[in-house]
């Protein structure tokens, strides 16, 4: 199977079609909604593809029938999956810079998993690197999924940083830099409590076993670990959005799971009528110095009222300016779109998770719930300088869609990345080290009088701003020729075969030597069997292996 590129994919459907949930979902004027997903087949349907020129994103559709035999446990199987729409940003990638040229790299942090969790149910599905859409891959992401033994801070700053340089594996010659910020697990007994809006997608395509069930025992989940200082508000939204619940304690569970047990998937989809309930609710419960935050589970499958991506960011950009955040949880297989939900969490101040079992839910919700749910570093902004006189060029690995101009490193009028209690962040760069003599020339920090000859390869600046302030402080770290390891630590080897792992389902053209078989061999001499989650990732790659 050819794999998907930068195009939208549209899909056909010959002989019989079945119109089930928001894909039968139709417009005021009676027509059928464009952003309405593809209909099922009957058994031994047909499908064809015709290409859009759609740059910006694109849709993959494939008949997938699904798989017999009873789900494993804690994980949903959709009760059928014929026919498959859904929906992935195209992403760019990035090639080498020349530091003496561009010697600054900006982006925003980034703290979202849902790539990770969303290609591991794929991979769980049977599927081979082929099949996977490339836009469905985000490096970052990957990386960002998995805990490390970074630095803890240090003083009044909200996160500790590690950096180290190891050899490249998949390229010979180069040097690969970690970057890793980790900050503190919240001690939630001292907090002054959480204002939580659950805003539940219960519209038709969310009926299958794989969503709204899910859902439900995801935010059940939640509620158990919820306290009286806490405040609970539930809005729906089909057709139409409905207050179910509003300010109620977070010690009254079974009030809130009885609502939650009631819910029923029918109907169209307007989420952004249910946005702006969810946010007025959020304002009139607001808890001054608390978590305030709106927490959105859907399959993205808006098909009514502001749907496009550009309406959406709109509105949740003008919403955040309220000091309410959003994490956005994606479910579900088939018509999912992960476009729409990427572009809400990353407007919205908040982070983006896939739930594809009840063991990710309690991950996200319940194991870290500090870092999915309280912020405390905003706008957060890399700006690494590179040393041309000892870095001829370099590559960020990842971080496409998060890439900043160097002038919004300074602009705090620029919105960047969130990162939470308990989270880790980690950045790679693949380096192209300068040759002895090689000449250079730059106008910034390595080419001052003072600085001429320095020994630094780099400086890592960091700027972010504390939750409830508008101004940003900056950090500054340099790194010397003192940060390289022959032998890198164990947190470093992973990161660099997560990213190998990536370069190779992406086919990257940067991917050099870079193999499944290679990712596997080093991860099976890491002492990764207590993490549950590293231990998972090296059977995927096997699973992967396999199914290629």
């Amino acid at each position: 199977m050819k794999k998907r590129t930068g195009k939208k994919w549209i899909a056909g459907i010959l002989l019989t079609s079945i119109l089930t949930g928001c894909a039968a979902a139709k417009s005021e004027n009676g027509s059928s909604d464009t952003n309405s997903a593809a209909a099922g087949g009957a058994d031994g349907g047909y499908q064809i593809y015709a290409e859009a020129e759609n740059t910006d994103s694109f849709s993959y559709a494939e008949a997938r029938p699904a798989e017999a035999g009873a789900a494993d446990e804690g994980f949903f199987e959709p009760s059928y999956e014929e026919f498959n729409t859904e929906e992935y940003n195209a992403r760019q990638e990035k090639g080498f810079a020349k530091a003496s040229v561009t010697p600054l790299s900006t982006f925003s942090a980034d703290v979202d998993t849902a790539s990770y969790s969303n290609l591991r149910r794929m991979i769980e599905d049977g599927y081979s690197i082929e099949d996977i859409p490339a836009g469905a891959v985000r490096i970052e992401e990957i990386l960002n999924y998995f805990d490390y033994d970074y630095n803890l801070p240090k003083g009044e700053e909200p996160f500790g940083v590690t950096t180290q340089i190891g050899d490249c594996p998949w390229q010979e010659d180069h040097k690969l830099l970690a970057i890793g910020l980790k900050t503190e697990e919240i001690d939630f007994s001292g907090s002054n409590g959480a204002n939580l809006v659950f805003l539940l997608d219960v519209s038709g395509s969310m009926n299958s076993s794989d969503k709204l069930p899910l859902l439900q025992r995801a935010f059940a989940l939640l509620a158990e670990n919820l306290t009286e200082k806490d405040r609970v508000s539930v809005v729906t939204y089909a057709g139409e959005d409905r207050v179910l619940l509003e300010g109620a304690r977070g010690d009254e569970t079974e009030r809130i799971v009885e609502v939650l047990d009631s819910l029923e998937a029918n109907g169209s989809t307007n989420g952004g009528k249910g946005i702006q309930t969810a946010y007025e609710l959020a304002e009139a419960n607001f808890i001054e110095g608390g978590n305030n935050r709106v927490i959105l589970a859907t399959d993205g499958d808006l098909n009514v009222g502001q749907t496009s991506e550009s309406e959406l960011t709109e509105l949740v950009e003008e919403k955040r300016e309220s000091g309410v955040y959003l994490t956005v949880l994606g479910f579900g297989t088939g018509n999912i779109k992960d476009n729409k939900m990427e572009v809400l969490a990353d407007n919205g101040n908040g982070n983006y998770a896939y739930i594809d079992s009840v063991r990710e839910a309690k991950k996200v919700l319940v194991e870290e719930m500090g870092a999915t749910l309280v912020t405390v570093a905003k706008d957060v902004k890399f700006q690494v300088e590179f040393n041309p006189e000892k870095v001829s060029e370099y590559r960020l690995i990842g971080y496409e869609n998060r890439v900043l101009d160097a002038q919004d490193f300074e602009d705090d009028k620029k919105d960047a990345g969130e990162i939470g209690a308990g989270h880790t962040v980690t950045a790679l760069y693949e380096i192209v080290p300068a040759k002895e003599g090689e000449e250079a020339e730059s106008s910034l920090k390595y080419s001052q009088t003072v600085t001429n000859g320095s020994e630094e390869w780099l400086t890592i600046n960091i700027r972010y701003k504390e939750p409830d302030q508008d101004e940003s402080i900056l950090l500054q770290y340099p790194v010397d020729e003192s940060f390289y390891a022959e032998k890198p630590s164990e947190d470093w080897q992973f990161v660099a075969a997560a990213a190998e792992f990536g370069l190779v389902v992406t086919d990257s053209d940067y991917k050099g030597t870079g193999s499944l078989e290679h990712v596997k061999s080093v991860l099976k001499g890491l002492d990764i069997e207590e993490d549950e989650y590293k231990d998972e990732f090296y059977d995927l790659v096997r699973k992967l292996i396999k199914n290629s």
